[in-house]
């Protein structure tokens, strides 16, 4: 994918009417510190346009990002931070909820695990949950340059099994560090959800890199 103009184009909170969008949408989710920002500012080539936050839990939206008016990336609230209280969880589980419903253009939900732990109790019922409501997740798990490559079977395999993945389940190993897995985020985004053929404009590839 070639990045030639990004758009932070809605902000949704709790009581917002989300947009009709025309365009394709792929929605990120994953729990405070996953590294969700960092992956979405990878995916769209740009170090900070996505703000990450230092304090967890800190997204209480969720941010459309208009790509080259041809698709949206969407940040969805992270889950899972114990500092926030009961009533904000609900609130913002009543957002996500709201979105995966009534999207008429949401195409995948992407689901981001921490590669060097177990999959949590929250990660296990939020994975459970985005494929009761219909959505097979493909799962990206992020911090890959803080194991050593010697130990990347063992965790992702740990996180296939943490999850109870539905056979057949697509997991792209990801840094935000050194890229990997980036172009195969795109690559399968594309492929899959964009009508794209993998061996289209061969020659791009290497400019994007």
């Amino acid at each position: 994918m070639i990045i030639k103009n990004i758009n932070l184009e809605t902000v949704c909170g709790i009581t917002s009417k989300l947009p009709d969008n025309s365009y394709p949408e792929i929605a990120f989710a994953g729990k405070s510190n996953v590294g969700k920002s960092s992956l979405i500012n990878a995916l769209m080539n740009r170090k900070s346009y996505a703000r990450i936050s230092a304090t967890p839990g800190k997204t209480q939206t969720i941010n459309f990002y208009n790509i080259n008016d041809e698709m949206y990336l969407v940040d969805l609230p992270g889950y899972g931070y114990a500092k926030v209280s009961e009533q904000e969880k609900i609130r913002w589980g009543k957002l996500i909820e709201r979105y995966l419903h009534g999207s008429k253009q949401l195409k995948a939900v992407f689901l981001l695990i921490d590669i060097r732990h177990d999959p949590s109790a929250n990660d296990k019922m939020m994975y459970d949950w985005i494929v009761a409501q219909g959505f097979e997740p493909i799962i990206i798990a992020t911090k890959l340059d803080k194991i050593k490559r010697s130990q990347v079977a063992k965790h992702l395999k740990a996180v296939k099994q943490g999850l109870g993945l539905i056979p057949g389940t697509k997991v792209i190993p990801f840094s935000s560090v050194t890229k990997q897995g980036r172009d195969e985020i795109w690559e399968f985004v594309e492929t899959e959800y964009l009508g794209k053929g993998s061996d289209e404009e061969p020659d791009q590839k290497e400019v994007e890199s």
